[in-house]
Parts: C-alpha cells; structure tokens; sequence
C-alpha cells in the first residue's frame, strides 16, 4: 500500500507541511478526551514517533474506537501540519485499523524490564528501546563494509559448514544427518557414513579460509555469523555472533594495529554521523557521556603496552583482584578494565603475549617466548580485537602445532600456504556485537542480537 515513511516527513517536514499524506505504523500509546484523541503512531524509520491528532466531530465512532488500541496497525490519511511542541502532527482525515490487537498484547506498559522483554524477543523490536538497538546495528554494519570497501579490501565468504576448529578449543557445534541412534563400533565409521563423509560443525572462525583468499588477494575480510558452543551465561557470549575479520598480506604486526586502530575510529565516527538521535536516546537512558566517550576515542592515539609491562602495571596498582596475576596467566575482564579504565582511560593495545596461551598461528617473537599478537582493550567492556602477525615460517608453525599435539594432515590446506609463496601477513578478529555494545553503551549482549542463542536458550 502507498504511503510515506514517517522518518521522511519528519526530515522534510518543509517539503510535505500543509498537504495531505498517509502513514502507516502500530499504536504506541493513545489518549482520549471528549472532543479529540491523540494517538502516538511508529512505523520502525524514525525513532520519534508521529502524533495523529482525531477530532471527533469529523469522523465516525466507528473508525476511531478500533483505533484508540495499543499495538495495532493502522492506515491513516491526514493533513501534515507544523506543531510547536511535535515539529509537526497529523490532522486525521481518515482511519483504517489493517492488524487488530487484542488486550493480551503484552507491550501494554510503556516501560518495560529488558529482562521482561528477553522473554519475548519476537516482539520487543516494537520498543523504542530496541528499535534504537536495531537502527545502530543496521548503520554500524554499512559503516564496517565502507570502511573496507573503501580501503581496497574484497568482501570474501568463508564457508559456515566446516571441518576446522581453527583455534582448537573444542566448543564447535556438530553439524550431522545422522539419526540420533545411530550405533556404530568406532568414530571413524560414524563419520564416514555422514554427509560429508567427515566431521563437520559450524564455523568458529572464518580466519583460516581468509589468510588463503589473502595470500591470492592481497587484502580480504569477512563478515558473517560465527558459532561457540561454549557454555558461559555472562553478559558478553552468545552462541551465535558476527565477526569481523579482515586478512592482510604483506603486513606485520604494528602495521595491523593502524589498521585496526583507522578502522575502529571510523566505524564510530561513521555511526555517529549516522544515527545521532540514536547516540543521543543512549546517552540519556543506558550510559550517560556516551556521546563524549565516544568522542574521546576519535579524538586520542589508543595506548600501547606490552603483556610483561601490563602485568607489572597490574600488580603495582594496589587493587586485589579475583583473580591473581603472574606472568604467563590470561588477562581477565577485570585485569583489561583496570588498564583502559583507570591506567590508560582509553583503548589500548596489550602486544607480546605469552606463547602458551596463544593460539599455534601467531609467529613467535625473537625471544622464543612470546608471540607478535595484541587484544585492544576498551573501556566498559574489555577485550574487544584480537589481532596477531600470522606465523609465516613453516617449519616454525609446524613446530607450534605438533607442540600442541594437533594433527598436521587436518591442516594440510592451511600448510600449504607456508610451503607455496609465503609471505608475512597478519589480521584481527572483532565480535560485531561488542562493538555494538560499546557504541550504545548497552550492557548484555542479549540485547544486541534480534533472537539471542544462548545455553539453553533457542
């Protein structure tokens, strides 16, 4: 059916002020008195919503009472005129209810719990609140492939299905069209009479199919879903994200950290520009000084430091951490706080870690004990990038691999790449998600994603 976007009169209000329009959308709330009613009418381009204004004695009873229900759908014709208080409202001249609601629809409240609203995610983009979530998601993701369509990288789609678990954690999803009872003697025939004639599972990462599209293309990324089968119910993991993951030739470490530092600053730069009544909607009810966070990010040159200074730093700082702190350890999200909180009050590149807690593909330094690879860490979250130079030396990665007691024929592929024309390459890995959060200042990542998948939770 025919009609304007609300988001559009709105910002050419000049354009369509004085004629006669129609809109469609759902009732967010109404009100009513004796000779007029008000209804707050969203249509999911705007997160304003559009005020019809009904005057009684020009329409039927029988149009405007159907109307006056949160949560239906509505056609309406009306005259678009200025308002002092709105910017502008809609004189109804005709009504027309295209989806009844019944009074069970639970979106009743204007206000709502966002644990409430996880119970019924197949409802809760209808809030303001997720509406706002949704518009950033959808500009941060444009502002992702501008970056690196701009920057000469090609778009690549790693496969979703696959037989590598990359980094060898062991928290892959079984993908099979083997019935549940099948029985066989041992795993090798399971397998073999599987689809694929081999164990498979869902992607964790697409990076090992995006350093060989690199070593052909110069400069790749992917961007697609990716899968942890990890059982953790914190406010940062989910079983299904997106992730980032630009691949680069020719590059080394600190080559990628300017790059990641560029792309990171861009990415903010561009939603802000994009979405500022939504920046301005977080700023005022999820964090307040988001917009000058964020801003404060654009404006500085993120910090750097390695693990070994890091971990000094950490234990000089006369906190008492859960968890304790020696070299070799992980960093933990509270050790990654105090660093970007109240050392640095930035982001900031934590470089030459440990060897042992790294994955097999980051080259190792001259040292022989740590490894050319760094975490950007941010302020409220943690561990946003992680970004590692690509052991690029054969015989070494295969050194780092039989070390780890990993099976050298499953990676033949990835070999290959060492033994045919290597070169030094490196590339990141940022989750789409926490990205989001940081930018909108939204705190669980449930509410980054339009149906969560979580332990338990599908």
């Amino acid at each position: 059916m025919k009609h304007t976007d609300i988001k559009i009169l709105f910002e050419s209000g000049e354009k369509y002020a004085g004629t006669t329009v129609t809109v469609c959308g759902w009732v967010r709330t109404w009100r009513d008195s004796k000779s007029i009613a008000f209804i707050e009418l969203n249509d999911g381009t705007s997160l304003k919503n559009l005020q019809l204004i009904i005057e009684k004695d020009k329409l039927p009873e029988k149009e405007i009472k159907p109307a006056l229900v949160v949560g239906c759908a509505l056609k309406v014709d009306g005259k678009f005129i200025p308002s002092e208080r709105n910017g502008y409202e809609l004189c109804v001249s005709g009504i027309t209810v295209i989806g009844g609601c019944p009074q069970d629809y639970p979106l009743q409240k204007k206000h709502h719990t966002l644990e409430f609203l996880r119970t019924i995610p197949h409802l809760r983009p209808r809030t303001k609140y997720f509406e706002a979530v949704f518009a950033v998601r959808n500009a941060l993701s444009f502002a992702i492939h501008k970056y690196f369509n701009k920057n000469g990288y090609k778009y690549v789609h790693t496969p979703i299905i696959t037989g590598s678990d990359c980094e060898g954690a062991g928290e892959m999803f079984r993908v099979t069209t083997q019935p549940w009872n099948a029985v066989y003697k041992d795993e090798k025939g399971y397998f073999a009479d599987d689809f694929f004639g081999a164990k498979a599972g869902l992607t964790v990462s697409g990076q090992l199919e995006g350093e060989a599209a690199a070593m052909g293309l110069g400069k790749i990324y992917t961007f697609g879903p990716t899968f942890r089968a990890e059982h953790s119910n914190t406010t940062r993991h989910v079983a299904e994200f997106w992730q980032i993951e630009p691949e680069v030739s020719f590059c080394d470490l600190n080559d990628i950290i300017e790059i990641a530092e560029d792309f990171i600053k861009f990415i903010i730069k561009d939603v802000i520009e994009n979405c500022p009544e939504e920046i301005t909607y977080f700023g005022e009810r999820i964090e307040k000084g988001l917009k000058e966070k964020l801003d404060g990010v654009l404006a500085s040159d993120f910090g750097r430091i390695t693990y070994t200074e890091a971990v000094e730093v950490l234990k000089k700082s006369g906190k008492e951490f859960k968890y304790p702190v020696e070299w070799g350890c992980d960093l933990q999200t509270e050790h990654e706080r105090y660093l970007t909180e109240e050392y640095f009050k930035k982001p900031v590149f934590v470089t030459d870690y440990p060897a042992d807690i790294k994955a097999f593909y980051m080259k190792l330094n001259a040292d022989g004990k740590t490894v050319a690879a760094t975490d950007l860490l941010v302020p409220g979250i943690g561990e946003i990038i992680g970004c590692s130079e690509r052991e690029a030396d054969l015989k070494k990665l295969e050194n780092a691999m039989l070390k780890r007691k990993m099976p050298l024929e499953g990676y033949a592929e990835y070999l290959d790449s060492r033994k045919y024309g290597s070169v030094p390459h490196s590339g990141f890995g940022l989750g789409f998600e926490r990205m989001l959060m940081y930018i909108t200042g939204v705190q669980n990542i449930r509410d980054t994603l339009l149906y969560p998948r979580t332990v338990g939770s599908l």
